[in-house]
């Protein structure tokens, strides 16, 4: 079942995931391409690759970048991205992110943005990723999170979840780390970094947008001390998180 939710979501963001600001911007694309330690004679592999937008940046700085995606509609707008751009070393295949079809060790390094809050039990995802990358091989994990804090967490889930079915729960910074630790991974680096995005994109974007509007609208309006993972600016033309970004070594 959440299988087909996420098939189904996802298929209905395909073009407008490709075409959305936040997704291309430096603040969540450029910071994340320029802290992943890739060099040309590598292998990479973008895992949950959406319209391939990390597999078409990180192509020409690495030897091959293959993106796996769940969703055809995302894979069929990948092809088509990556082409234009006339990229020849990047490729794109229909898999899932919590059972990879790659042998242990097969890349030099794995990528995933803004996946793990879309995944029961997202140590599955990482544990994969740990599995497809060589020894001395690297990971990287980037996704919005939301707060330690349990009421401002829950505030966080139900909004995200009105806007879009397919949501299943963002984590904490903790727990992100913790997860990478439990895949054997080493910490190489963690950060927190804050942007903004255009609150009516966002709301438009989701399937459940559109019918919940009033809902969410009204959620926000209850909770004023709204937390910084999670809140609308002041005018209420931007939402406003934070982005956790950790780098990992396979020893």
């Amino acid at each position: 079942m959440e299988r087909d939710l996420l098939i189904d979501e996802f298929t209905h963001q395909a073009e407008s995931f490709n075409r959305s600001a936040v997704m291309r911007s430096a603040d969540t694309l450029g910071v994340l391409v320029d802290a992943t330690p890739a060099s040309p004679q590598e292998r990479w592999i973008d895992v949950a690759c959406g319209p391939g937008l990390i597999t078409c940046e990180l192509a020409p700085r690495v030897r091959e970048a293959v993106g796996v995606d769940l969703t055809p509609a995302m894979i069929d707008v990948a092809r088509r991205e990556a082409g234009a751009q006339r990229l020849t070393n990047a490729r794109f295949e229909l898999g899932d992110a919590t059972a990879l079809a790659h042998p242990d060790g097969s890349f030099d390094g794995a990528v995933t943005r803004f996946s793990l809050h879309h995944i029961p039990l997202p140590g599955r995802v990482v544990a994969e990723m740990a599995r497809v990358v060589r020894p001395g091989g690297h990971v990287a994990i980037a996704d919005h999170l939301t707060s330690e804090d349990a009421g401002a967490a829950a505030f966080h889930q139900e909004i995200e979840r009105l806007r879009d079915p397919s949501h299943w729960s963002c984590l904490t910074a903790a727990r992100l780390v913790a997860l990478g630790k439990q895949a054997g991974l080493t910490l190489v680096s963690a950060g927190q970094h804050p942007f903004s995005l255009d609150y009516a994109e966002w709301l438009a974007r989701g399937s459940g947008g559109r019918q919940a509007t009033r809902l969410i609208e009204q959620a926000f309006a209850e909770r004023p001390d709204q937390p910084p993972e999670f809140r609308r600016s002041s005018d209420g033309a931007q939402l406003q998180l934070s982005y956790g970004l950790t780098i990992w070594r396979r020893d």
